[in-house]
């Protein structure tokens, strides 16, 4: 065995190198800094033309520096809501697609100080408005597993490429299950970190009511605590911040853990179905975490989900309307709706019609969902459900061409219920890939905690990672790119 693999841990010995083994190398001198971005520009031409996950190239950066906690470590961004200056970001939509960034904001300022090597932009759906990535604009971004169904969504090309191997760690955001669903469906580790772990600014004091949190999808656990103790804090003016935290998130997550106490929820909210493989991948994790030692309880949150789901629609539609608009006025553009995918001129109509009574009756759903989980997770110490009611779906089932919002909308929830409580609450949540089905596709579970216990999730996942290792799970097509590649090959 060469010294480079002695070096990386057990569970990613045989397969890839995680971004923290990338930055060793790269700060030790034993590869140059530029490395490991060109390798995966490299796997991403071997792979992409099947997946369709990356819809803009940002140049690859001139001598990069050698220096920070994730020094050379290629970083695929979502195509919405982290702005990187020089940069298209189109947001998946027509109406957007020549925008360009023209500045760093908080959170690109801080992955780019830490060393990260900006690779380009992710598939997203338009406006990031659906649990599947197939925009009009740039199409369907294909799951890894099996490219006839979705990658998921919104952060789709984020999780497909993490999949795929092209990279160890990609950036995501989560605004109702956007960076946990394609995690799920692409059988990877996401984590959402408490409501404004991680900043949103300078030009946004909060993104959809505070619900959607920027971080990030990996193969590790160890890349994604990393990466939040890099980016979390509040910025400059921020309105309100997560709860401080008295070590970093890399000291938590490697912490003994004590005995918990984990409510489960296998039963789905009032009028939703659960697939039976997802419920048998939340029980499966359940058997898994007794094993460990914890004790799981059925134990079901109490609040109202179908008052969550009016809620999510209002802001959604609003905060959206609140975009369109302001670019519309920017560009002189009369009618911006005419070009937008049908079912999201559709909401965003509707949002412009939302009166501020029923805007502020919605926020208070969120509010008083807060205080449900709060008083939830004075009885457990953690959550575990499924984090989808579906395995992944085929391409075309959650897209919105040819449906009407009711429609579009009912279909979007069913397809993640247990989600976006997690986002109303502002409490910290994340998919752990435990399961795989018969057919070896990848089944989702949901770990959630309460707000500001980031540290302890990532303290569950460690335990969770080392007792059953998910790494060495690949789906055909990394198979074949990394075949008879060794670590020491892919850093040359």
């Amino acid at each position: 065995m060469n010294s480079l693999e002695i070096t990386m841990p057990e569970v990613l010995r045989p397969i890839f190198p995680d971004a923290t083994e990338m930055a060793r190398q790269v700060r030790n001198g034993d590869v140059s800094p530029e490395t490991f971005d060109r390798r995966a520009r490299q796997r991403l031409t071997q792979v992409d033309g099947q997946l369709n996950a990356m819809v803009h190239m940002i140049d690859a950066q001139p001598n990069p520096s050698a220096i920070g906690p994730f020094a050379g470590v290629p970083l695929p961004l979502k195509n919405i809501g982290i702005a990187v200056e020089g940069s298209q970001m189109s947001l998946g939509s027509k109406l957007f697609e020549t925008m360009v960034c023209t500045a760093d904001n908080t959170l690109a300022a801080r992955l780019r100080k830490a060393g990260f090597l900006f690779m380009g932009r992710t598939n997203t759906p338009e406006l990031a408005l659906s649990f599947t990535s197939e925009s009009a604009l740039h199409g369907p971004c294909r799951n890894p597993w099996d490219l006839g169904r979705t990658a998921g969504g919104s952060s789709g090309g984020s999780a497909a490429l993490v999949a795929a191997r092209v990279v160890p760690l990609a950036q995501s955001s989560d605004g109702a299950g956007s960076t946990r669903v394609p995690a799920a469906h692409c059988g990877v580790f996401g984590f959402k970190p408490s409501r404004m772990r991680n900043p949103v600014g300078p030009t946004h004091a909060e993104s959809v009511a505070g619900m959607s949190t920027p971080h990030a999808i990996s193969v590790s656990v160890r890349d994604n605590a990393r990466m939040l103790d890099v980016s979390h804090g509040a910025d400059i003016g921020d309105p309100y911040a997560a709860p401080p935290i008295s070590e970093s998130f890399e000291a938590a997550m490697n912490r003994p853990l004590g005995r918990l106490r984990i409510g489960l929820q296998v039963t789905p909210p009032e009028g939703h179905h659960f697939d039976p493989e997802c419920t048998a991948a939340a029980r499966y994790a359940a058997d898994l975490l007794r094993d460990l030692g914890h004790e799981v309880v059925e134990l079901t949150p109490h609040y109202d989900n179908a008052a969550l789901k009016r809620a999510w629609r209002v802001i959604g539609g609003v905060s959206c309307a609140q975009s369109v608009d302001q670019v519309a006025r920017a560009k002189g553009i009369a009618d911006p709706d005419a070009l937008l995918e049908p079912v999201n001129a559709e909401w965003i109509a509707e949002g412009r019609r939302t009166s501020g009574v029923a805007y502020l009756e919605a926020v208070q759903v969120l509010h008083r969902t807060s205080r449900d989980m709060g008083a939830y997770f004075q009885q457990v110490d953690a959550y575990l459900s499924p984090t989808t009611a579906q395995i992944a779906p085929q391409i075309g089932y959650l897209a919105g061409a040819g449906m009407g919002l009711d429609a579009f909308y009912d279909r979007f929830w069913a397809h993640a219920p247990l989600t976006a409580v997690f986002n109303a609450s502002g409490c910290p949540a994340m998919n752990v890939p435990l399961y795989w089905t018969k057919d070896n596709l990848p089944v989702g579970c949901q770990i959630g905690a309460a707000f500001g216990a980031d540290g302890l999730l990532f303290q569950i996942a460690a335990q969770l990672e080392k007792a059953a290792p998910w790494a060495h799970r690949l789906p055909p097509m990394a198979k074949e790119m990394l075949s008879g590649e060794t670590f020491a090959e892919a850093a040359r």
